[in-house]
């Protein structure tokens, strides 16, 4: 909106600052930032009245999980409400890109909520069907990769190699929507502790933020051998409001949480980052700079495969950040580390910048 009143004012003196990325990427993180850290406390309040006994807790989870019955849950809300109104202040709602992104975002916070409200009305882990969530999601992933290849194309470029690109034709709608859907319940598995998963997400909205802008600048995407996506550049502002919804959110989530994300949050992050992705061509990165999701995503899937085929377990529990819980680590040893690991993961995912 702000971009649009200074574009109708033909960014006359101050408002030329709105012709650049960084100033309104800028403008975007401390948007949210400190819309998320002054509804924070009303929010949560107005959460802990509405839920009562807040998320159930996994009775065959760890033993020190149980102490935290009766935090709420659905803070995605409080991510959703900075991060949407970050956007519409400071993005050029012209861009079609802008609304793939914000319709996956809200879409899957959508289907998250739904879930996360059938859990609390019937104090029980058991949300809607896994079934009927992913087919909701698909169909929200494929409109929004459809919205996409009409703008650039259904190319699938390989990290560190420069030579061509994989034209997947209309199968690129399939790839691009499993990536998105892969992603959102990725990083879903992962925000099960205190804090887990809402660094990683803001280390990885840091690293997209960096690889967006430089997409879509044609001369730093030739001069790296990186697609040239046109008008993607835009995207560094969505990726600066989730970063600044992110450690808004942290304050409040850092352990002891104060309230969880729950799929509202989670769902809606994760699809945010691998919408991001597949508009910069860089599904294959994301895949490394959100390694610690995939692995957390691939230990439930080995850990429930082996289970059918053997009836013994791989893990001592899935996801795997409560294996290790399992192995005595504590709750903020496991947190921490991880954080460490992903932003390793994140730094190896931009080498590929420029090794090719």
């Amino acid at each position: 909106m702000l971009y649009f009143i200074a574009e109708l004012l033909h960014f006359h003196g101050l408002l030329n600052l709105f012709r650049y990325l960084s100033f309104r990427t800028g403008g975007a993180v401390a948007t949210a930032l400190f819309l998320g850290l002054v509804i924070g406390p009303r929010f949560i309040g107005w959460l802990r009245v509405r839920q009562g006994k807040g998320q159930p807790i996994r009775e065959d989870g760890p033993q020190s999980h149980l102490a935290k019955r009766g935090t709420p849950t659905m803070g995605g809300l409080m991510i959703l409400t900075s991060l949407v109104v970050s956007i519409l202040l400071w993005m050029d709602l012209s861009n079609p890109f802008v609304w793939a992104c914000t319709f996956v975002t809200l879409g899957f916070a959508a289907i998250g909520f739904l879930d996360d409200y059938d859990k609390v009305r019937k104090a029980s882990t058991k949300g809607v069907s896994g079934r009927v969530r992913l087919l909701g999601e698909f169909l929200i992933a494929g409109i929004a990769a459809t919205m996409i290849i009409h703008q650039n194309g259904t190319h699938l470029y390989v990290p560190f190699y420069n030579g061509a690109a994989l034209d997947l034709g209309w199968f690129y709608v399939v790839f691009a929507a499993f990536t998105i859907v892969a992603f959102g319940n990725a990083v879903n598995l992962t925000d099960g502790l205190d804090g887990l998963a809402t660094m990683p997400v803001i280390i990885a909205a840091v690293s997209f933020m960096l690889i967006v802008y430089l997409a879509g600048n044609f001369k730093f995407a030739t001069y790296l051998g990186i697609p040239h996506v046109p008008r993607a550049g835009d995207l560094a502002i969505f990726c600066g409001a989730i970063v600044g919804a992110g450690l808004a959110f942290l304050w409040f989530n850092a352990p002891p949480a104060a309230v969880f994300m729950g799929d509202t949050g989670s769902l809606a992050l994760g699809g945010a980052l691998g919408t991001i992705a597949v508009v910069a061509h860089h599904e294959l990165v994301l895949g490394i700079i959100g390694g610690l999701f995939v692995v957390e995503a691939m230990s439930v899937i080995i850990q429930v495969f082996w289970y059918k085929r053997t009836g013994r377990r791989v893990f001592k529990m899935a996801p795997i950040h409560h294996h290790f819980e399992q192995l005595g680590w504590a709750e903020s040893t496991v947190v921490i580390r991880f954080w460490i690991v992903a932003l390793v993961l994140a730094l190896a995912g931009l080498s590929t910048l420029k090794l090719r």
